[in-house]
């Protein structure tokens, strides 16, 4: 198969990305092969080991630097674009590879190795694409991710506001339909790729009744990013990731044709929160990443540290450390690849994507700030990495649903189970 070709040749020959946007063939993607089965297709090694590679070579000599500028990794994310390392969800009658979401998650875990900030940037594509992949028709998915895999082009979900984050029901801006028209007021924040998407997926409420129910007073749109209106913010200078583009914007009178409304008037909550199904495996799959990361980087240490005479890894109480901080970053992959499998077959993962989501982010904070004691004084200083990891680590907590909110969803989950 080309692709095979394309992955093998990567990998061995190194990094030569120009012009090598991957397709992918049907047979590629991720089957059921019935019973229960831990090992990878030879098409998914060759994935993992392709992002691998890229993310050693490619994101780790350049994160901390970016760490420090907060510049945004235009030429990281254009090279993962021309190795097919972003978009890889797009289906194929769009011009994607048309992966399914397991795939995706183990090329992400390889990305957020090398650098969260690098990974959620690209990764803020999957989110801002989902819904239009979800409930867009046929021109619409077409138009809007079909010039995604023409050009390295980025786009963001476009959701949150000052005063409603994890309370998506209390979203304040306004959709007001005029002639064939919506004219759209209000102000967003904390978008992620706000300053560099091409376009977004706008939720607003279109239902001015405050006792219309979620479930229909909101429309989900898709908004174009130069359209007269929109004012886009300053970068926000956050704990980590900082290299990720994150800023408010604010709509004036902003005028959205009604061909780019999400299936129809009313239905954009179910749209937005139906995504988090498909991108919150990924999130805990890039947390899964950065915990990863912070073993490696604190075993590593505590193999060439020596304290009293012997290796700080010989010591039990390092030893000890080490071996907890394993069990937590083995079972939060194997949190993630269950909702992932689970979206893949068809069925609903909203309790397994709520609980990979949940327990990743709690572990790569914990793995972090253990990989930081497991080097000391140097572990507190910004010349080693895993001060970096424990600062990046921490938006695993809050962004698409705090850990407290995957926790309101699990209790719901379980208790309906006894419900029935």
């Amino acid at each position: 198969m080309f692709l095979n070709k394309l992955i093998k040749a990567s990998v061995q020959a190194g990094v030569r990305f120009q012009g090598t946007s991957v397709k992918v063939a049907p047979s590629a993607v991720r089957t059921s092969q019935g019973g229960f089965n831990f090992e990878f297709t030879d098409q998914q090694k060759e994935f993992q080991e392709l992002a691998r590679k890229f993310a050693r070579e490619e994101i780790v000599p350049a994160a901390a630097q970016y760490d420090k500028s907060g510049e945004y990794p235009v030429p990281i994310i254009t090279k993962a674009w021309e190795l097919g390392l972003m978009n890889s969800h797009i289906p194929e009658d769009c011009g994607g590879m048309g992966l399914g979401i397991f795939d995706s998650c183990l090329i992400t875990e390889e990305l957020a190795y090398g650098c969260t900030g690098v990974q959620t940037a690209i990764e803020a594509n999957s989110l801002g694409q989902m819904p239009v992949i979800l409930a867009g028709n046929d021109e619409q998915r077409k138009k809007y991710l079909g010039r995604m895999t023409e050009e390295p082009l980025m786009c963001a979900y476009c959701v949150t506001e000052p005063g409603a984050g994890s309370d998506v029901a209390g979203i304040k801006t306004r959709a007001v339909k005029k002639g064939d028209e919506y004219i759209i007021n209000g102000q967003k924040m904390w978008i992620t790729n706000g300053g560099k998407a091409n376009w977004y997926f706008l939720l607003a409420r279109s239902d001015p009744d405050p006792k219309c129910p979620a479930s229909k007073a909101f429309t989900g749109f898709i908004l174009e990013a130069d359209t007269p209106g929109v004012q886009i913010g300053r970068k926000e200078m956050n704990m980590g990731q900082r290299c990720s583009d994150t800023r408010g914007i604010t709509f004036e009178d902003v005028r959205i044709p009604k061909e780019n409304v999400l299936i129809g008037e009313g239905a954009g909550f179910k749209i937005a929160m139906g995504a988090f199904d498909k991108t919150r495996p990924p999130v805990a799959a890039g947390a899964t990443g950065l915990a990863q990361r912070a073993l490696d980087e604190a075993t590593n240490y505590a193999m060439e540290r020596k304290t009293f005479g012997k290796l700080i890894a010989e010591h039990q109480a390092v030893a000890f450390l080490l071996a907890e901080m394993a069990m937590k970053v083995e079972l939060a992959r194997m949190a993630y690849q269950r909702s992932a499998w689970e979206v893949d077959e068809g069925r609903r993962n909203t309790y397994y994507a709520s609980i990979a989501k949940a327990f990743a982010g709690d572990i790569a904070n914990q793995v972090a700030s253990d990989a930081v004691q497991v080097f000391g004084g140097n572990g507190f200083n910004s010349e080693y990495p895993v001060e970096k990891l424990m600062r990046d680590a921490k938006i695993y907590q809050i962004y698409e649903g705090t850990a407290q909110i995957q926790r309101l969803i699990i209790s719901r989950e379980h208790l309906a189970r006894y419900r029935k």
